[in-house]
């Protein structure tokens, strides 16, 4: 296939990387800078514990010089979801026919703005689960394998499918794109806004009985709003959501406590989530909106209370604005947990 991915970040640079790898025609758009160094060394892959270096890769600083250079098969976006509208309006403004876009983003906002800009048809959905690293510009290391979740909703979907899994991504097709995108954004919640308001490991966050249960009701909250969507849970590429949604919903805490602590927490390592990166590396912005945010939106929109998950995102985008101390709640469960519920 030809792949136009915006953008060489960790997902873009991991996908793309590894379908040149395999054979497949890829081009990214990035910054002249980035550009520069990818074009003089290439990309930098490391899977297995063995480090590949792909240089058959097109790299541009504009999206009409790339769409110009060829008919691509889709463009691949992989981009933070606050930086998606711009980037879809720079694809129209050149003025070029656009071929589908295929959204490997986290959140369940992406797609219907795509769709709302360039039409439902050119849409993609997609949702990647295997874990990377992005040590530097044009390198990449894939920490755990899991997989790739591509909509079949769309024609180009069981295409995408045999590509990537030409390439070993371990692709796997969903008839229902909204009911994957929604169990990606489950696990995307998990020790997530708590760990970055907190200034805490996941491991901690789920062995500590206050930030546990705050955890629990983050997941419950979206798992109501899943119900009153009409959407259920769907296991994905080395992911058991069902189990997970399961352990939330059903389990008495003395049995769903240890096994989330241990599969939410050790299986991360020392790796903090997106949310405490960007905001303690200063950053001035997360995805919050996106993921607990869009929680409480479509909470509103059925009926269901969220007051966890839109309390999270008030407070995180006060503490990444600025407009609050990150000491505020810093190793303070019992105060956060006050603040969302008015108990501590």
């Amino acid at each position: 296939m030809k792949l136009l991915f915006l953008g060489a970040g960790a997902i873009g640079t991991y996908v793309g990387g590894s379908l040149a790898a395999a054979g497949h025609r890829v081009s990214f758009t990035e910054q002249p800078y980035t550009a520069e160094v990818i074009a003089a060394d290439g990309l930098r892959l490391t899977r297995s514990g063995r480090t590949e270096a792909v240089r058959d890769v097109q790299i541009y600083t504009a999206a009409a010089d790339a769409l110009a250079a060829d008919d691509h098969d889709a463009v691949v976006v992989a981009l933070k979801s606050f930086d998606t509208e711009a980037a879809v309006r720079g694809l129209i403004e050149t003025g070029l026919p656009l071929p589908p876009v295929l959204s490997l983003q986290n959140g369940v906002a992406n797609e219907p703005l795509i769709g709302d800009l360039l039409g439902p048809e050119q849409v993609v959905t997609g949702t990647v689960t295997t874990a990377v690293s992005k040590p530097g510009v044009g390198q990449v290391v894939e920490e755990k394998l899991r997989g790739i979740g591509i909509a079949l909703n769309h024609p180009l979907g069981e295409r995408l499918v045999a590509a990537l899994n030409s390439a070993g991504l371990q692709a796997q097709g969903f008839p229902e794109p909204r009911a994957m995108k929604w169990s990606k954004l489950l696990t995307n919640l998990t020790g997530n806004a708590t760990s970055a308001i907190l200034d805490e490991p996941v491991s901690t966050l789920f062995a500590d009985p206050v930030s546990y249960d705050l955890e629990i009701r983050v997941l419950r909250e979206c798992l109501a709003v899943m119900a009153g969507l009409g959407l259920a849970p769907v296991d994905l590429p080395g992911t058991p959501v069902r189990a997970l949604a399961l352990a939330a919903r059903r389990l008495p805490r003395f049995l769903a406590q240890p096994a989330l602590t241990k599969a939410l927490g050790s299986g991360r390592g020392d790796k903090m989530p997106s949310f405490h990166i960007d905001l303690h590396s200063g950053r001035g912005r997360t995805e919050v909106s996106f993921l607990n945010g869009a929680v409480a939106h479509y909470g509103a929109q059925v009926g269901v209370a969220t007051p966890v998950n839109e309390g999270l995102t008030r407070i995180l985008e006060a503490l990444s604005g600025g407009e609050m101390s990150l000491d505020t709640y810093r190793h303070d469960p019992e105060a956060l947990a006050d603040a969302l519920l008015g108990t501590a």
